[in-house]
């Protein structure tokens, strides 16, 4: 978007592009999310800024009037593959605050140097800001959602120490991390009031959201694992719905719940989570919302899909369809190895009989057990547990050893390129699983799985369109949300219920 274009958004205060950009104001020293309710500021007293750090760099505090730091996550941190794309999935995640910037440089294979000028030129401030500004982010959520202790949200948050944290606070709101918990009180936010140990949180997002990802994680959710309720509804309602499952973070383990219910205004998405090491909170906020797709911009991707005529009819019946993200790279290689060629359900039995190699765990949510085997359990009992052709089990052990010995590595940091230059030279993993694991790994919003079976019975479903590409090229950067109204074409279809 150029200048005239942001600065129409923020005329109209549309809150599509809350999240995308920042206004900053030179007449007021502050920034704004575009949907502000203030009164437009004059365009010659307007700067707009790729992020809030930037905005933070360049001398400006957050508006207490709007909470720009409220809004959802950046969409074009999954769209964009170059080094600041991959940098912010990463920041996102918690790496600086584990590793270091040392660390994050040596993921993205740059200097730190090197990459302290990339993410100053593109995105207006260096990694340590970004990092900063994701740190005062999750604060300001904690704050207004918890009663949790000022200390206890301080290391929650990824500070180091207490006057960090109060110093960070008052820079970028402008007040003290109290007043910064008030403001949540006044606005209605509801506290958690989960029991001890726990702690229950909003989840900003973009409307529409079409809940039916909770229904794709259940039919392919491991018991004792994870835990989902199935609906019986039809497709492209929003019913309530509910996701649980176990994991493991940087620094321990923890379970989660992610509820959604339409019929609470302001909230209908909320996690809460127990048995978690605060340090590891951040990390798993991050993981929830790429599981989600939470910083997608639905109405974008709707608009560019409902122009195709194959697909007109299934976005107006689903509006704001999700791409189910990943909340472990290595754990997610594993399922789709594992379901290659073979049907849900199949895969599901065979990744319940390989969750007994997994560890117990105490202190998860009711129905929940078991951990995911790690890639070294994997590589130790999978020989024993796998069922199927004996070239199949030899592939996935052979991926588990790699991943156990640290030979494969890849993750959110990666891009398409360099996640394919990683996983197509082991043996069983073609196009399809590259593909398959980048739509949910690195949240890649433009993978179409041509070959895929349920791709294929949900084209037939649709209207037949000649002269448009069997690819879905016209749809393009959007062709993995294409995919996922083609594969919930074909579940309607096996379960022969009417589309809505």
């Amino acid at each position: 978007m150029d200048f005239w274009q942001r600065y129409r958004a923020i005329d109209a205060r549309d809150t599509r592009f809350d999240g995308q950009f920042f206004t900053a104001v030179s007449s007021t020293g502050i920034y704004c999310r575009p949907s502000c309710p203030a009164r437009t500021p004059k365009a010659e007293n307007v700067t707009f800024y790729e992020t809030s750090a930037a905005a933070h760099e360049a001398g400006y505090r957050a508006c207490k009037r709007c909470l720009p730091e409220a809004v959802p996550g950046t969409p074009a941190w999954n769209l964009r593959s170059d080094v600041a794309g991959r940098a912010m999935r990463l920041i996102n995640d918690g790496v600086i605050t584990r590793e270091g910037v040392d660390g994050l440089a040596h993921r993205l294979g740059y200097s730190p140097r090197q990459l302290n000028r990339i993410l100053s030129n593109e995105l207006g401030a260096g990694p340590l800001s970004l990092a900063r500004a994701s740190r005062a982010q999750t604060a300001r959520t904690l704050l207004v959602s918890t009663d949790m202790l000022l200390a206890d949200v301080a290391f929650a948050s990824g500070f180091n120490s207490v006057r960090q944290f109060n110093d960070t606070i008052g820079e970028v709101f402008a007040m003290t991390p109290t007043a910064v918990r008030a403001t949540g009180a006044k606005s209605g936010q509801r506290r958690s009031t989960a029991a001890p140990g726990s702690l229950t949180l909003n989840l900003p997002y973009r409307e529409p959201f079409d809940s039916g990802i909770f229904d794709f994680l259940a039919v392919r959710a491991v018991a004792g694992i994870e835990a989902a309720n199935t609906s019986t509804d039809a497709p492209g309602t929003n019913s309530s719905r509910t996701y649980a499952r176990t994991l493991r973070l940087p620094r321990g383990n923890a379970s989660f719940t992610v509820s959604y219910n339409p019929s609470v205004a302001g909230k209908p998405l909320q996690l809460t989570t127990t048995a978690v090491d605060l340090h590891d909170l951040p990390a798993l906020m991050s993981r929830v919302r790429r599981l989600f797709d939470l910083d997608a911009d639905p109405l974008a991707i709707d608009d560019a899909l409902a122009k195709d005529p194959r697909l007109t009819s299934s976005v107006a019946g689903i509006p704001g369809i999700r791409v189910p993200g990943a909340v472990d790279p290595h754990e997610l290689l594993i399922r789709a190895m594992i379901g290659q060629q073979i049907t849900v359900a199949a895969a599901r039995t065979a990744l319940t009989q390989l969750s007994a190699a997994g560890s117990f765990v105490e202190g998860a949510a009711p129905g929940l057990d078991r951990l995911f085997p790690t890639a070294a359990e994997l590589a130790e009992h999978g020989r024993d547990l796998l069922r199927g052709p004996q070239r199949r089990i030899d592939s996935i052990v052979a991926a588990a050893e790699a991943m156990a010995a640290g030979e494969l590595d890849f993750g959110y940091g990666d891009s398409l390129e360099s996640l394919g230059r990683k996983l197509l030279p082991l043996p069983g993993v073609g196009p399809w699983t590259v593909g398959y694991v980048a739509m949910r790994v690195l949240g890649a919003p433009d993978v179409f799985l041509a070959n895929d079976a349920a791709v294929r019975n949900g084209l037939k479903s649709l209207p037949s369109v000649t002269e448009l590409s069997t690819d879905f090229r016209e749809v393009s950067p959007w062709r993995s949300y294409a995919t996922m109204h083609l594969w919930r074409a074909a579940a309607v279809k096996a379960r022969g219920t009417p589309r809505s």
